[in-house]
């Protein structure tokens, strides 16, 4: 209880400066969470800790699935959920090439390419449950979310003046939006800056990459279970679950939520309870984190997450000038 309560703590404080203030609130989690680092050695907060960063954090990213319907991935069209498709497929690989090019591990990779592919900060969370684990895999999963927490908010106010600059109607406009800034609250906020119709068509494009989620962890525990993938790691590290009990869930709540069965008020709760969840996980994991450890990573990771964040950006251009 210690440890969880903390977190909880930890977690309103950043909801309150982030809606007084402005600001990303998982941003402010885990920044305040790691000042909090010295917690650790108190033994009473540790299992409260364990269980918001791992427990807290599979029911925030299942919770997503209350939020996406079939019905608004049918509405975009087939050609543009195959671009959605082609772009996060080709981003999660430059990662993974980057990393290989830079001397990175490979997990790393697919981590951050994910998370600038798909949903920033959720993706990175969803992905890194499926990873295998090693003694740098929580520094990496902190790593990943600030920086692409803080590519999403310059994203967030600069695209819009991007797609100004280049003469996109509404259309387009929240096209490019929701194809390519990371985080869903950027995404609508960027959208709704330019037009009430911009930002209708960013979240509805953007809620598609977070559809994508579920295919791209099942694919990416597939890969780090073969041989090839994962040399880096031990023979125990390699047996990960294919499909996690928290993506079955998220599943499942996209088809109860395509059917309309679920009452508004119900999905409308459940969605804030996700956002929640997974504010209280990051401080958790922003507590575990030492910034002295998250220092010594480098510029690497880094430049790697602004390689993939260009690289998005160019491929959805280039793909809309296609349709």
């Amino acid at each position: 209880m210690p440890g969880l309560m903390i977190s909880v703590a930890i977690a309103m404080a950043s909801a309150f400066i982030a809606d007084h203030y402005g600001g990303p609130t998982l941003l402010y989690a885990l920044l305040f969470g790691m000042t909090f680092h010295f917690l650790l050695d108190d033994g009473r907060c540790l299992p409260g800790i364990e269980f918001a960063s791992r427990t807290l954090l599979r029911i925030g990213v299942a919770l997503l699935g209350v939020r996406i319907t079939v019905e608004q991935i049918g509405s975009l069209g087939l050609q543009t959920v195959l671009a959605a498709v082609v772009a996060v497929t080709a981003t999660i690989c430059v990662g993974w090439c980057c990393a290989k090019l830079l001397g990175q591990r490979s997990d790393l990779g697919v981590l951050t390419g994910g998370a600038v592919a798909i949903c920033g900060a959720s993706a990175a969370l969803a992905i890194s449950a499926v990873l295998p684990k090693h003694e740098h895999s929580e520094r990496d999963t902190l790593l990943t979310v600030v920086g692409v927490t803080s590519l999403s908010t310059v994203a967030m106010i600069s695209y819009p003046i991007l797609c100004k600059l280049l003469g996109f109607d509404p259309e387009q406009t929240g096209v490019f939006l929701g194809g390519t800034i990371h985080d869903v609250a950027q995404v609508v906020g960027a959208g709704y800056m330019i037009s009430p119709a911009s930002g209708d068509i960013a979240t509805v494009v953007k809620l598609l990459r977070v559809a994508l989620l579920v295919p791209a962890v099942i694919v990416i525990a597939w890969l780090f279970r073969r041989h090839h993938l994962v040399g880096e790691f031990d023979n125990k590290q390699r047996r990960m679950p294919l499909l996690p009990g928290f993506l079955v869930v998220f599943l499942l709540l996209v088809a109860a939520n395509s059917t309309g069965v679920l009452p508004e008020l119900l999905t409308g709760t459940l969605g804030d309870l996700s956002r929640s969840f997974l504010v209280v996980a990051i401080a958790a994991l922003g507590v575990k984190t030492s910034l002295k450890t998250l220092s010594m990573v480098g510029w690497r990771p880094v430049l790697m997450l602004a390689i993939e964040t260009i690289f998005l950006a160019l491929l959805v251009l280039g793909l809309m000038s296609l349709a």
